[in-house]
């Protein structure tokens, strides 16, 4: 006898478990380095070495070429007359084999080694001229130094070396301080007085102004007050006078 049936779930029948795919830690290999990459910049260097040293040959040739192909032909100097324009041209270091385009005030200073000259101006024309214009020193007054030797001085006090024609010139002397600088505001002040001779020591100064028929002689000690009172000397020619901040004392 056949048992009866039990229910049963009819449903899809059972799947294995799909088995899990490993997949293996990607490995890539080792690349060699390119030996290349350090000789590139190798090569660059020293292909810029090379234009560099081209380009210095070039720069050194063009300046040769300048040097020799543009001398100085012509030179002109105006305003001299102690210097020659041979003795010029020496101080101003110019010579036939330098270039024109090279020279410039730093060659020409050498000018301004000369007593002698007080200022130079120096203009270059294109292509091989150059010209000088001098403003020269002249003699002033004489000075006696210390060492009882008399030397011609310019207005600013400069020796001047060889000066010619000074003996009419008026002498400066005295001893102390040295008051030269003083000495020539006083007589660039009296300029239209014919001062011959002006002495100074720490106590004062005196002068020796010739007049028509004999000479006045001025003391101060206070030059203010000689230049206050300056008027006293043409008033009182052929005198002996004595200059005070407080007035003028006149004697026979």
């Amino acid at each position: 006898m056949t048992q009866p049936g039990r229910n049963r779930r009819v449903g899809p029948e059972p799947q294995e478990p799909a088995s899990a795919v490993l997949v293996p830690d990607l490995i890539f290999p080792a690349v060699a380095p390119d030996p290349d990459p350090p000789a590139r910049p190798a090569r660059r260097r020293l292909r810029r070495r090379w234009w560099g040293l081209i380009l210095t040959l070039l720069l050194v040739g063009a300046a040769l070429g300048l040097w020799f192909g543009l001398p100085i032909r012509t030179v002109t100097v105006d305003g001299n007359v102690r210097l020659s324009p041979a003795r010029v041209q020496t101080l101003a270091g110019l010579s036939p084999d330098f270039g024109w385009l090279y020279y410039g005030a730093w060659r020409a200073r050498g000018l301004l080694g000369s007593p002698w000259v007080q200022s130079a101006t120096v203009t270059r024309t294109f292509p091989d001229a150059v010209h000088i214009q001098l403003t020269e020193r002249t003699a002033y007054a004489r000075l006696r130094r210390l060492d009882g030797v008399v030397v011609a001085i310019a207005a600013d006090g400069t020796v001047l070396p060889g000066a010619l024609n000074t003996a009419k010139l008026p002498l400066i002397s005295g001893w102390g301080p040295d008051r030269l600088p003083e000495m020539l505001r006083v007589l660039r002040a009296l300029s239209r007085y014919n001062v011959q001779s002006v002495a100074y020591s720490p106590t004062g100064l005196t002068l020796t102004v010739a007049g028509k028929e004999a000479s006045s002689r001025v003391w101060t000690g206070d030059v203010q007050a000689l230049l206050k009172y300056a008027e006293s000397i043409s008033m009182y020619p052929n005198h002996k006078i004595s200059i005070y901040p407080w007035g003028v004392s006149v004697q026979e």
